[in-house]
């Protein structure tokens, strides 16, 4: 008896033989498996447990449908909305423990929307020739998708592919084995921050929060870790954020392509999920590294964090721009939302004597940010530098008297 049974999906009129050394690797392994075919055009030389008719049916489509929809495009779209239909369900019937889809550019495309049908902490695997690759928008990647390169995999096995596609058999397999799907016993609370050089607020908020009752985890907001709280937050994982490092819009609105997407600082918003924002690091936009800079960034002060990461300053007026885009995200929300300004400073580099002090960069943007602030966001301004105990003590008054509001959870009984 299979301990685990995994999801296997690609196209079968034309991925066979990798699709079922595929399977055969991990059933040599003891585990069950459930193929899905999302092919359009052709029939597999065998039939598949969920066919590419109940594919597309699950997309309240037919095959005849998805093959006259005009391009290929379009059909895998159509293909893509079915397999995410269909692995939904078989996650809700319990008959599947983890996830694999195999393609190239196309399959990849529907493996991500696939992926995205399934919560946080359930094993999702890509293998995909174009893994890593910078055609992947960083919006449609799952928070805890993996992927794995399929090397020298275009057409037809050999060793070199066989190699990764055994190793994905074992990962997908182990994940299912080994995983601990988060807990629901306590609220979960999303913070977003960056390293304690720079941001230190969250030392001191997660055991004061857990002390609470609530579990708290921090994001890393260098582009992915953004997305994951993003992608979290739409989907209702959160029963509050502490949102204080919102780079990641700065990032975006200037261009950069170390980004969470445009949704940055909205998800939490719209679905109503009480919200405590702060801008740490506002003033610095970070860029790919071993890229060369844009032009226009030519006359900015710079700063080579690492081999990956360069970080510029914003002059006064883009300073501003972020401001604005503050306060665009922000009106959106539904829920309670407080929104906190340390005149101090928003970074440790930022305070008197720092490398990056701007006393009248830093009055720009907290002018703005005050002018702009729309009317369902509750505005709090302090003395305090956002790394001092006052920010942190403003944080948890809010928060506190939230809960004593029923806006959020109480803390849990024990």
């Amino acid at each position: 008896m299979a301990d685990k049974t995994i999801l296997v999906v690609g196209t079968y009129d034309t991925k066979t033989d990798e699709l079922t050394y595929l399977t055969g690797r991990i059933r040599a392994q003891g585990g069950g498996v459930v193929t899905m075919d999302v092919s359009v055009l052709g029939d597999p030389p065998e039939p598949t447990d969920i066919s590419k008719h109940d594919v597309a049916g699950a997309a309240d489509s037919t095959i005849e449908q998805v093959i006259a929809s005009g391009d290929e495009n379009s059909a895998m779209q159509i293909m893509a909305r079915g397999a995410a239909a269909q692995a939904a369900r078989l996650h809700a019937e319990g008959r599947i423990d983890g996830m694999i889809v195999l393609g190239g550019s196309m399959g990849t495309d529907l493996a991500l929307d696939a992926c995205r049908a399934l919560p946080l902490g359930f094993p999702k695997y890509i293998v995909s020739t174009i893994a890593f690759s910078p055609l992947l928008p960083p919006e449609r990647l799952p928070a805890d998708v993996q992927m794995i390169l399929w090397a020298g995999g275009l057409y037809g096995l050999n060793s070199v592919c066989k190699s990764s596609l055994s190793q994905a058999a074992g990962a997908v397999l182990g994940a299912a084995r080994a995983v601990e799907p988060p807990r629901t016993d306590r609220p979960l609370i999303g913070m977003t921050s960056l390293g304690k050089t720079a941001l230190k607020y969250m030392v001191t908020l997660k055991p004061a929060l857990e002390a609470r009752g609530y579990e708290v985890a921090v994001f890393h907001a260098t582009g992915m870790g953004g997305r994951a709280f993003e992608n979290l937050a739409a989907e209702g994982a959160f029963a509050c954020v502490f949102d204080f490092c919102t780079q990641e819009l700065g990032n975006h609105w200037h261009g950069s392509t170390v980004s969470a997407g445009p949704d940055r600082l909205t998800n939490a918003g719209r679905h109503g999920v009480p919200q405590i924002v702060a801008p740490g690091c506002y003033d610095l936009v970070d860029l790919i590294g071993w890229q060369p800079l844009d032009p226009k960034w030519s006359e900015h002060p710079s700063h080579a964090h690492n081999r990956l990461i360069t970080s510029v300053v914003l002059n006064d007026e883009e300073r501003r721009e972020v401001a604005r885009a503050h306060a665009q995200q922000l009106a959106q929300a539904t829920g309670p939302t407080a929104l906190i300004l340390p005149e101090g400073g928003c970074g440790e580099w930022d305070r008197p004597g720092e490398d990056l002090h701007d006393s009248a960069g830093l009055a720009a943007f907290m002018q703005e940010m005050k002018e702009a602030c729309p009317p369902n966001v509750a505005l709090h301004a302090i003395p305090d530098h956002i790394n001092d105990p006052g920010f942190c003590d403003t944080a948890l008054g809010i928060f506190d008297a939230w809960v004593a509001e029923g806006k959020l959870p109480a803390r849990p009984a024990r």
